[in-house]
């Protein structure tokens, strides 16, 4: 099981904070990012500018998202 969280805009287009993901099976972020848009289609506007982080790292394309991580998905954050 992954544990994903999402923040900002993809906390208000998921309506959740987490989710507890059920995959068996590594997977690549762009993996994840397609099945999350199959849940919530409204999300892949926020795709291009989101960092993911595993386990608390920021990561690249070509990492593989194991059972057992956390995966933060972290948009854009502007200050004031």
């Amino acid at each position: 099981m992954m544990r994903i969280l999402f923040f900002a805009q993809l906390k208000d287009v998921t309506g959740r904070a987490e989710l507890e993901w059920p995959e068996a099976a590594a997977m690549s972020p762009a993996q994840l990012w397609d099945r999350l848009e199959q849940l919530w289609p409204a999300i892949s506007v926020h795709r291009p500018a989101t960092r993911l982080a595993r386990n608390g790292e920021y990561v690249g394309g070509d990492t593989l998202l194991e059972p057992g991580d956390e995966v933060a998905l972290i948009p854009p954050v502007s200050g004031g």
